[in-house]
């Protein structure tokens, strides 16, 4: 009797994590955090986008607005936050952001943030393009992200998570290094592509604001003891294996008055250790472990 075919990605092999060899991130540290905010546009009248209550026909002009105003106001409140608490953040922005939020991006290029690509817009998925179409819209967002900024991005996170069968093989020919979409490993991951290999980071989904507040309906509050929660399990678990812990968020949410206070007692939480803990951006994750990690298999 022989075991049905499946389907299979084919991207890496099953590896479980207590059987791997131990290394450690700099300065003998075991637990790598890194804030990744996602710094979105939307179009208006069309498209997709997270809602605050039920949409009506378009043009949805409240849930549009609610997430607007993250770009209008939430983001720069993050911003100082993040300044606030001497923490450094992964900057995941929509090419479009350059054109119809000129003057945001500033912000983080003072602050030293590191650029990932997501995409043109978050209101469209790119794993549901044909691979010509998915091509051109990473090229598209490289080439503005690179012209902008003065250096192509390293990494990548597909809008909604959103990756076709190809996105992998695309995002290494195009000169990526890493890719954030997938969450399912606490340590970086080599994928095989059809011209090599590209890392793949964690990424969180349930330390990420979206499946929470707008999926679970969690307060600012219960997402911030989330916060709190994960970090100080993965702090203690860290010291039998490296281990990386994000935290996703966005302005729209977050950023809000009343979540932006929980927020501030969780980052300063995470903040107060950080001789103890890598506070760091997904690319430094990224090519530390591309670094260490060339002949590990996982």
């Amino acid at each position: 009797m022989t075991d049905a075919p499946r389907a299979g990605h084919g991207r890496y092999a099953y590896s479980p994590l207590p059987a791997r060899p131990v290394y450690d991130w700099p300065g003998g540290r075991r637990l790598a955090v890194y804030l990744a905010l996602n710094v979105e546009c939307f179009a208006f009248g069309e498209g997709l986008g997270a809602e605050l209550a039920p949409g009506g026909p378009q043009p949805d002009v409240l849930n549009y607005a609610w997430r607007d105003w993250g770009n209008r106001v939430g983001v720069f409140r993050l911003a100082e936050l993040f300044d606030e608490v001497r923490l450094p953040a992964s900057i995941l922005v929509n090419s479009h952001v350059y054109r119809d939020c000129p003057g945001l991006m500033e912000v983080f290029r003072a602050r030293g943030d590191e650029v990932v690509g997501h995409g043109r817009t978050n209101a469209e998925r790119q794993g549901t393009l044909p691979e010509a179409e998915e091509r051109a819209l990473i090229a598209e967002a490289t080439a503005t992200l690179t012209a902008e900024e003065g250096r192509a991005p390293a990494g990548w996170l597909g809008p909604w998570i959103s990756q076709s069968r190809v996105t992998p093989d695309l995002l290494a020919e195009a000169g990526y290094g890493y890719l954030l979409d997938w969450c399912h490993d606490d340590q970086p991951v080599w994928f095989r592509t059809r011209s090599g290999r590209i890392l793949s980071v964690p990424y969180p989904q349930e330390l990420n604001d979206i499946p929470s507040i707008v999926g679970r309906k969690d307060s600012g509050a219960q997402f911030a003891e989330m916060i709190v929660d994960g970090f100080d399990e993965m702090r203690e678990r860290a010291e039998a294996a490296p281990l990386v812990m994000g935290i996703a968020l966005h302005p729209y949410l977050v950023g809000q008055p009343h979540r932006l206070r929980p927020l501030r007692r969780a980052l300063a939480h995470i903040a107060a250790h950080r001789d103890a803990v890598w506070l760091c951006r997904a690319g430094d994750v990224a090519a530390h472990a591309a670094a260490l990690i060339p002949t590990i298999s996982n």
